[in-house]
């Protein structure tokens, strides 16, 4: 029952599952040509399954060309503490970092999760 609540929603397919270390450095890399976003996501918290609903409405209707990197933080609690350690982000879920150049230069949790307000960061 918890999982059809709140992590039934399958990811849009435009997303990127970040399921290895590996992929962090993909990251970095391809954030030197264009902003890359993650978005951390807790699949058993009522909150991270708005924000996800949310997003990926956001997500589906913005033109801004930017790759989504969606992690299931209990599946892979590894990785969301070294994104937190690489990109000196404190941990959050749901959340949302936008990489630009190698470094976090957005992020946002919880409520606060608005891509629109996101890309501005580096649209302005």
């Amino acid at each position: 029952m918890w999982s059809s609540l709140f992590g039934g929603a399958s990811t849009p397919e435009s997303w990127i599952d970040l399921v290895s270390m590996d992929q962090l450095e993909e990251i970095d890399q391809r954030s030197s040509t264009a902003p890359v976003a993650i978005f951390k996501h807790s699949t058993r918290c009522s909150r991270s399954a708005f924000a996800f609903e949310r997003l990926a409405g956001e997500f589906g209707a913005s033109e801004t060309p930017i790759e989504l990197y969606y992690l299931d933080l209990l599946a892979h609690r590894d990785i969301s503490n070294t994104i937190a350690e690489r990109w000196k982000v404190h941990h959050q879920s749901p959340q949302l970092i936008i990489i630009e150049n190698g470094k976090a230069i957005h992020h946002s949790s919880h409520e606060s999760i608005d891509l629109k307000k996101s890309l501005g960061s580096f649209n302005s």
